[in-house]
């Protein structure tokens, strides 16, 4: 069974710097996705940035420049340096992977559980101004 563990969340000033890791053991990295999202009170859960085994990415358009993906296949970790960090940044990061076949799905919904594949358990930025 594929589990999902976040770490790296915090409180930092505006301009700031995170670093967020995600490891998921038993995951089978050949065709998978891992990525993560965010949800803030009173908004809608977004797809912040994504990255495939082909090395292929996505961030949504309000990260670009600021974030990076980046994965290491051997330890089955994804990691989400973000730099510039705003006050809008602040948010439960949750990180989410698909195994063999599956996809993530760009975009936003209302609930994070809306979304497909397998969850971590989040963990909070907070970025203060």
């Amino acid at each position: 069974v594929v589990q999902v563990v976040e770490s790296g969340g915090g409180s930092v000033q505006a301009g700031e710097s995170l670093r967020l890791s995600c490891t998921a053991s038993q995951l089978r990295i050949d065709g998978s996705e891992m990525g993560w999202y965010r949800q803030a009170p009173g908004k809608e859960c977004e797809l912040v940035s994504l990255i495939r085994s082909d090395g292929s990415t996505v961030y949504t358009d309000s990260v670009k420049g600021r974030f990076t993906i980046s994965q290491d296949k051997e330890k089955k970790t994804a990691h989400l340096q973000m730099n510039s960090l705003k006050p809008d940044d602040t948010a439960v990061y949750y990180c989410a992977v698909e195994g063999w076949g599956g996809r993530l799905r760009v975009g936003s919904r209302s609930s994070c559980s809306s979304f497909s594949g397998i969850w971590g358990q989040g963990t909070q930025v907070t970025v203060s101004s």
